[in-house]
C-alpha cells in the first residue's frame, strides 16, 4: 500500500481513501456566463472537482464567478505568468496547477508559494511529454518515464526549498504504456498525491479506451488519488467515462450492468434491450448488478452472481434472481419487468 501525503483541495482530501473524479472548461475563458453555465453542469454530472484555464488578467474574474455558482473546488491552470498564480491565489481558487520551471525565477516561484501558503492553496505540477526542459530531453534523448518523473520531482524540489509541501504532481502523456510507467516510478520517487490522466487521449472513442487502459491500470495497482478523462468532447462525458472506470473497478457504486455478445442462440433483440436497461441504470445509486443476458447458457449460468437479471428464450425471457426465484415473461415487458425488480433490491 502506497504511503501518501494527504493534501486538502477545498473540502476534498487527497489520501487515497476516495478517488475524486476531475474535468476541465473548455468554454472560451472570457465567456464568464458560459463557464459558470458548464461548471454547474460538470457539477451535476458529479464532477468533484473542476479546472479553468486562466490565461490572462481578465480571467482571473472567473474564479469569483464559479465559486459562487458551484460547490466543488476550482482548480487554476497557470501556464508561463507568475502573476496569474498569485492573482488566482488571492481570487479564492481552490488549487493552482503550474509548471514551476516555467513561470521564471526562483524568486517568482517563491512569490507563487507564499501567496498559496497564506490561504492553504495546494499546488499541482503537471509535467507532460512536452514540456520537458532542454538538459532533460537532452540528458535521455526523449520524453521516457525516467525523464518525466525526473522533471517533476525537480519541480517539486522548487516548491520544498521553500519549506512547501502541499503538492499534487501528474505527470502525462499521450503514449499509454509511458503514462503508466512515468506514474508506476513516480509512485515509488514520492509520497505526494498523484492525479492520473492520458493527455491528448482524443476524442470519445479512443479517449475513453485510452483512458481506460492507463489510469484503470494504475487504480488497480493502487496508485493514483484523482482523476480526469481527457476527451476532445463535451467535459461532460469525461465526468461518466470516469465513474465508468471507477464503478468497472470496484471504486465506485452504482449498478454494474452486465450483459452478454449474443450468438448465434439469441431470440430476442438483446442489443436494444440492454441500451435501454443502461440508459436506465446508468444514475442510480445502489451497489447492485443486474445481467442481460440472450440465452440460459448465459442466463442463470454464468451470471449467477447478478443480484438480479434476464435470460432470453424464444420471444421471451426468464427473469432470475440472486436467491434462484425464476419467473417468465414476454419479450416486450422484460425492460419494465427487470427494472420493477431492480426497484425492489
Amino acid at each position: 500500500m502506497r504511503n501518501i501525503k494527504p493534501v486538502k483541495v477545498g473540502d476534498c482530501v487527497l489520501d487515497g481513501k476516495h478517488i475524486y473524479i476531475q474535468s476541465m472548461l473548455n468554454v472560451r475563458s472570457d465567456d464568464i456566463e458560459g463557464s459558470v453555465r458548464q461548471a454547474e453542469e460538470l457539477e451535476k454530472a458529479g464532477c468533484e472537482i473542476v479546472r479553468a484555464a486562466i490565461p490572462d488578467m481578465d480571467a482571473v474574474r472567473l474564479i469569483p464567478a464559479i465559486k459562487d455558482a458551484v460547490n466543488i473546488p476550482l482548480v487554476a491552470d497557470i501556464h508561463f505568468d507568475y502573476r496569474l498564480a498569485i492573482e488566482a491565489a488571492a481570487a479564492g481558487v481552490d488549487k493552482i496547477r503550474i509548471n514551476p520551471g516555467n513561470i521564471g525565477g526562483m524568486d517568482r516561484v517563491k512569490q507563487v508559494v507564499d501567496a498559496c501558503r497564506v490561504r492553504n492553496i495546494p499546488i499541482r505540477i503537471g509535467v507532460n511529454s512536452g514540456s520537458l526542459e532542454k538538459e532533460i530531453l537532452a540528458k535521455y534523448g526523449s520524453p521516457t518515464p525516467e525523464a518525466l518523473v525526473e522533471s517533476a520531482m525537480t519541480h517539486a524540489a522548487m516548491l520544498e526549498h521553500f519549506d512547501f509541501s502541499d503538492i499534487i504532481i501528474s505527470i502525462k502523456s499521450s503514449d499509454v504504456n509511458r503514462m503508466i510507467a512515468s506514474y508506476r516510478l513516480a509512485a515509488e520517487s514520492c509520497t505526494y498525491p498523484l492525479h492520473l490522466g492520458v493527455t491528448e487521449a482524443g476524442t470519445e472513442r479512443m479517449g475513453l479506451i485510452k483512458s481506460a487502459v492507463g489510469i484503470g491500470s494504475l487504480l488497480c495497482d493502487g496508485i493514483g488519488e484523482t482523476i480526469r478523462v481527457s476527451l476532445t468532447d463535451d467535459p461532460v462525458k469525461e465526468i461518466a467515462a470516469a465513474k465508468d472506470i471507477l464503478r468497472s473497478i470496484g471504486k465506485r457504486g452504482g449498478v454494474k450492468l452486465v450483459s452478454c455478445p449474443t450468438c448465434g442462440r439469441t431470440r430476442i433483440d438483446l442489443i436494444k434491450t440492454a441500451k435501454l436497461v443502461e440508459e436506465a441504470v446508468k444514475d442510480m445509486d445502489k451497489d447492485i448488478t443486474v445481467a442481460v443476458m440472450g440465452c440460459v447458457v448465459n442466463g442463470p449460468g454464468e451470471a449467477r452472481e447478478a443480484d438480479v437479471g434476464i435470460a432470453g428464450g424464444d420471444g421471451c425471457a426468464v427473469i432470475f434472481r440472486k436467491d434462484g426465484s425464476q419467473r417468465k415473461i414476454k419479450e416486450e415487458d422484460i425492460v419494465t419487468e427487470l427494472l420493477a425488480e431492480v426497484d425492489k433490491l
